[in-house]
């Protein structure tokens, strides 16, 4: 299986890592995407540090607003992925402090 590596991919990551600032990020992700698909992705990340915080699924599922099969992949990529989110938390978090 190829994954999501395709040179397309690679441009658009190339164009985001360009963005200087929340506002760009607002530009880009409002022309890029729906609404609906940046809330999802904004919910994921919500998802992701609520579990890393020890929260239960019926806690997020009411504070998000996500089902439990979106609580369960998030899980999942916590346990069994890449480590994108918890690189991205610490380093938001890091900023934060």
């Amino acid at each position: 299986m190829k994954g999501i590596h395709s040179e397309s991919v690679d441009r658009l990551f190339k164009a985001i890592l360009t963005l200087e600032n929340e506002d760009e990020c607002y530009q880009l992700f409002e022309d890029l995407c729906t609404i609906k698909e940046v809330e999802a992705m904004a919910q994921r990340l919500e998802t992701a540090i609520l579990l890393l915080d020890g929260k239960s699924y019926q806690h997020i599922y009411e504070e998000v607003g996500v089902s439990t099969a979106t609580i369960s992949r998030v899980s999942r990529c916590l346990n069994y992925g890449t480590g994108g989110y918890q690189l991205v938390i610490d380093r938001v978090e890091e900023k934060n402090d």
